[in-house]
């Protein structure tokens, strides 16, 4: 588990938890805590207590919903009863509730308003990032009694952009939205293909968006093997599968 100082604060507990610890096997190996995955279902339960243990939750309380790569984002206030919410942004002010994320390359993002007691947790893909969770997850927050100039925001390991070749459509998507984006993207040694930074991306719009303080832990899951999955790196090898990472917060 890696803990940011930024959110080393009285009344919190949380961490970005690596792929080290668990129960899972093979492409799993070992913390895997994505339900979503082929792995053994009975592996990623006890996976998930060992989470929900390390951060002072009961196992049912460590939660995490069906991520869409929307710009949507919810107020949690009980453990799930039923179907997962379809959203990519989970916001509380309840203690005793983990919320978590799950990325193997997109970018998880830990919000804490600690004066307000007001947290949250957005899983930011490209397609995430541009459309607004992290401005759906500071409304969210807001709406509980949060300031955004009080929120800590600490995005957690993703890829970086030494690793995150891009074809050349993609660009686009950005230079429409914002023609100053472009400077989130350098040439690749691909012919018409690019490099996308999107932790800077996230970096800067959390920064626009008027959080008070924002730190970027800048570890790439791509290129560290022995702590991150990784999709992409999953996808250049043809492996059928891969494993995902949790990051996750609560209120003690």
């Amino acid at each position: 588990m890696i803990a940011a100082d930024a959110l080393t604060l009285d009344g919190l507990t949380h961490g970005f938890f690596t792929r080290e610890g668990g129960h899972s096997a093979g492409l799993f190996a070992s913390l895997n805590c994505g339900m979503g995955s082929g792995d053994d279902r009975e592996a990623v339960t006890l996976n998930r207590a060992i989470v929900a243990e390390r951060l002072g939750v009961a196992p049912d309380r460590l939660l995490s919903a069906y991520q869409v790569h929307s710009a949507e984002a919810a107020v949690v206030t009980e453990p799930w009863t039923g179907e997962r919410p379809r959203v990519d942004g989970l916001v509380t002010s309840v203690p005793g509730l983990a919320l978590g994320v799950l990325t193997a390359d997109c970018g998880p993002v830990l919000f804490a308003d600690p004066q307000a007691r007001v947290i949250g947790a957005a899983h930011a893909g490209w397609k995430g990032a541009l459309t607004g969770v992290t401005t759906a997850t500071i409304e969210a927050m807001e709406g509980q009694g949060a300031k955004r100039a009080r929120i800590v925001a600490v995005i957690g390991p993703m890829i970086s952009q030494a690793a995150y070749e891009v074809g050349p459509e993609f660009p686009s998507r950005f230079t429409e939205a914002d023609p100053a984006n472009a400077r989130y993207f350098s040439p690749s040694p691909r012919a018409g293909h690019a490099m996308f930074d999107l932790p800077l991306y996230l970096a800067d719009r959390l920064t626009a968006e008027g959080v008070g303080r924002v730190v970027n832990l800048s570890l790439c899951t791509f290129s560290d093997e022995r702590r991150f999955f990784s999709y992409r790196r999953a996808t250049h090898r043809n492996e059928k599968d891969y494993g995902r990472l949790i990051s996750a917060i609560a209120l003690i």
